[in-house]
């Protein structure tokens, strides 16, 4: 069985026309794109909706809490700032800065990276991380009611503060181009329950190589499993799944931020 991966970021959907019925797997982290793929799965075809780290390890994350309608999930995903990224990576930072959610659950526009959460890592470190568009929210919250939000931080505490200070001055986005590699290049994603204060995350180091990793991972089970449709990454992988990738380690555990 042949099997479509698409770790180019680009987001061009006629990917997904030429690929007819062979399953595909793509890494966007974009609501907007991820959302026109799941609208046009041919009949008897499958693509899987944001493989990698966020989303995909997050969504792996966020359904294992058991979430019901109603409930609350935060997504903290904290990056390396020291990690040199492809030019797609930068684009999709910059176009963040002072944009609006995509899907966020609240009744009123949410700009990226204005609002801000203490929230502790999967390694048990508790960080401020900024209100970003990771599309958990579209992806599993909406379907299931109940309301994700998603945010960011980079390892490098002066590099969030920088991200803030975008999110107040978007005009100042471009100088992401030229911005330093400040900081490491450990990464980690942990999903709390705001009402059972459960937690659950993994962490690593290098995400560009985890997200590969993860993705390739990913394709497997669908090759395995031959499930069709509009797919996210718990509908083949369970949170130890995320370890068998290499290099990544599970955490659980009870939220200690505020």
């Amino acid at each position: 069985m042949d099997i479509v991966l698409d770790l180019s970021g680009l987001e061009v959907e006629d990917i997904q026309q030429a690929v007819g019925l062979t399953p595909l797997v793509d890494v966007s982290a974009s609501s907007a794109h991820l959302g026109r793929l799941s609208a046009s799965v041919p009949h008897g075809g499958s693509v899987l909706l944001g493989a990698g780290i966020a989303p995909g390890a997050s969504t792996v994350l966020v359904r294992a809490l058991d979430p019901q309608p109603g409930d609350e999930i935060d997504v903290a995903v904290m990056l390396g700032a020291g990690e040199s990224h492809g030019a797609a990576a930068l684009r999709w930072t910059a176009g963040l800065v002072g944009a609006p959610l995509y899907a966020a659950p609240e009744a009123h526009a949410i700009l990226n990276f204005r609002s801000s959460r203490r929230l502790s890592t999967a390694t048990g470190s508790t960080r401020t991380h900024l209100r970003a568009d990771f599309p958990d929210d579209f992806l599993v919250g909406r379907p299931s009611g109940v309301e994700v939000r998603s945010w960011l931080a980079l390892d490098s505490r002066t590099a969030t503060l920088a991200l803030r200070l975008l999110g107040t001055a978007p005009s100042l986005a471009p100088l992401l181009n030229r911005a330093p590699h400040i900081g490491g290049e450990r990464w980690s994603v942990t999903a709390v329950h705001r009402r059972t204060g459960r937690k659950l995350g993994v962490s690593g180091i290098g995400q560009s190589v985890a997200t590969g990793r993860l993705a390739a991972l990913a394709a497997e089970r669908i090759v395995l499993t031959n499930v069709r449709g509009a797919l996210t990454m718990d509908a083949v992988l369970h949170p130890r799944d995320l370890e068998l990738a290499g290099g990544i380690r599970l955490h659980a555990g009870t939220h200690s931020g505020r």
